[in-house]
């Protein structure tokens, strides 16, 4: 059974940086794709950031130039190094890993979210 856990949002002034963890437990699984998405209140869940097996990203234009996307595929852990946070960058965080069993196409699962309060 695959379980995505996150860790590391928390409450931080504008101009702030943060770093989010995604660990990746289970067995006899691979992971394609992984990626970051987040949802304010009142809002639909967008996308943040993706990164391939590869390692080769891609991120929101709201994002781009203070996000970092990265991945330990030993480790099965994705981060999110966000750095000049903004007040609008606050949301619950989510991560998102297509795993891929010996049969059959990937399958999406999610973390449970982590809060991450961007204060002016």
């Amino acid at each position: 059974q695959v379980q995505l856990v996150e860790s590391g949002g928390g409450l931080v002034q504008a101009g702030g940086s943060l770093t989010l963890s995604c660990a990746v437990s289970g067995s006899r699984f691979s992971i394609n794709t992984m990626g970051w998405y987040r949802q304010a209140p009142g809002k639909q869940r967008e996308l943040v950031a993706t990164i391939t097996s590869g390692g080769n990203p891609n991120y929101a234009d709201s994002v781009k130039g203070r996000f970092t996307i990265s991945r330990d595929n030993a480790k099965n852990t994705l981060y999110l190094q966000m750095n000049s946070l903004k007040p609008e960058d606050t949301a619950v965080y989510y991560c998102n890993a297509q795993i891929k069993y010996s049969i059959g196409v990937p399958l999406p699962y999610w973390g449970q979210g982590t809060q991450v309060t961007v204060s002016s």
